[in-house]
């Protein structure tokens, strides 16, 4: 019989917290969240037996199903098997690995790179391996958890300054003693608010303060800078950054994360990373997908144009319907409704006028800030858009 934590072993007190923790039940109760897709065709999936125009996939770029990037997969996996089969410490990289690597070192703009089998992984250990206890970790309020989990393992110091603001940065800096070693934490593009960090502005200030600086690139890279270069390329400041991370789960439709940098930090990473060390390594299809997509972002320039073109569309849509969309410039968009209840009805508005999105609620975004999470995509076509308008103006008149 299958262990389970709500029958046999109910009266265990880990298995009790489990059961009666509170989005536990929501999620029993409601469903918001896990959805089983069906089967999924570009943006169309299906649930439940219908067809849904997809709003919450980070598949930017619409790569997934792009021929060249399923094709260099499969014959990846024909030739070199389904897995690596453990860590490249223990059992050697492959040949794959180090091309990604050069290419995507290459691509960025710095000397050496590092990819892991996931991006939350690489954006963890791109704090977590360079920061020690005695340091001070200077970090962005609305970072992910990734990051806030690599500074948690790697036992140092956290000062929050507030979102995007230099001036706080500064405020919190200059509180610090002048010798203690600090490093400042920030993403390029905010995911769940669709901001572009003040970049410039940051790094003057991290470089008067010495601060070794980290900038997750998962929701900038392949949509801002030239050929999606990412948001270090988008404001000219690529050598400024000492750390780029990031995910392939977006814009390189594939999974998988990467760390670059100079060639001794990335070196660094690798000897003296546990996280690194001893974690499984990339899988060929995965790898060979990340590689394929790369390529045709730097031969196919329709895909990236599309996507703003798409973007531009769907925000004046939603501007027009008087939704808070958060400030949003990229094409991660929020639709704050800043109240729970009325997220959940939202939600299940959209989806009954065929329209897949994800709820977020607090903690996961600030008090009164309750939104739909969306995303738009290159890969949504004209009549998409219409319906996705269409289910939206649906939405605001019921809720």
């Amino acid at each position: 019989m299958a262990f389970s934590l709500f029958s046999a072993k109910a009266c265990n007190p880990l298995a009790a917290r489990c059961r009666d923790d509170s989005s536990t039940k929501l999620r029993l109760r409601y469903a918001p969240y896990y959805h089983e897709m069906e089967s999924q065709q570009g943006t169309t999936v299906r649930l439940q037996g219908r067809e849904m125009i997809m709003l919450a996939s980070n598949d930017y770029l619409g790569l997934s199903f792009h021929p060249k990037v399923i094709e260099a997969s499969r014959a990846a996996t024909l030739k070199w098997g389904t897995s690596p089969t453990g860590a490249r410490v223990s059992n050697g990289s492959r040949a794959y690995h180090v091309e990604l690597e050069e290419k995507l070192a290459a691509f960025l703009g710095k000397e050496a790179c590092h990819v892991h089998a996931a991006g939350y992984l690489s954006c963890l250990s791109g704090v977590a391996a360079f920061a020690q206890k005695g340091d001070v970790i200077l970090a962005d309020k609305n970072i992910h958890s990734c990051l806030w989990d690599g500074i948690r393992l790697s036992t140092a110091t956290v000062e929050r300054f507030s979102h995007n603001s230099p001036d706080d940065l500064r405020a919190v800096a200059s509180s610090l003693p002048a010798n203690t070693p600090k490093m400042m934490v920030i993403e390029g593009v905010y995911s769940m608010e669709g901001h572009i960090a003040h970049l410039p502005a940051l790094l003057s200030i991290a470089n008067e303060y010495e601060c070794f600086n980290v900038l997750d690139d998962a929701h900038g890279f392949g949509v801002l800078g030239r050929q999606g270069r990412g948001t270090c390329d988008h404001f000219g400041v690529t050598e400024k950054v000492d750390i780029i991370c990031g995910s392939m789960s977006k814009s390189l439709a594939s999974t998988g994360g990467f760390v670059a940098g100079d060639r001794a930090l990335i070196e660094y990473l690798r000897t003296h990373g546990k996280h690194t060390l001893f974690s499984a390594a990339l899988s060929p299809s995965q790898a060979a997908a990340a590689m394929a997509a790369l390529d045709v972002l730097q031969t196919e320039p329709e895909h990236i144009e599309r996507l703003w073109k798409n973007q531009n569309r769907y925000l004046a849509m939603l501007r027009a319907l008087g939704l808070d969309t958060w400030a949003s410039e990229t094409p991660a968009v929020p639709v704050v409704l800043g109240d729970k209840l009325r997220c959940y009805n939202f939600w299940q508005a959209l989806r009954d006028k065929g329209v897949f999105t994800v709820i977020s609620i607090a903690p996961a975004v600030p008090p009164g800030k309750d939104l739909i999470r969306t995303a738009i995509s290159a890969g949504h076509t004209d009549e998409q858009l219409d319906r996705i308008g269409e289910a939206f103006a649906y939405a605001v008149n019921r809720c």
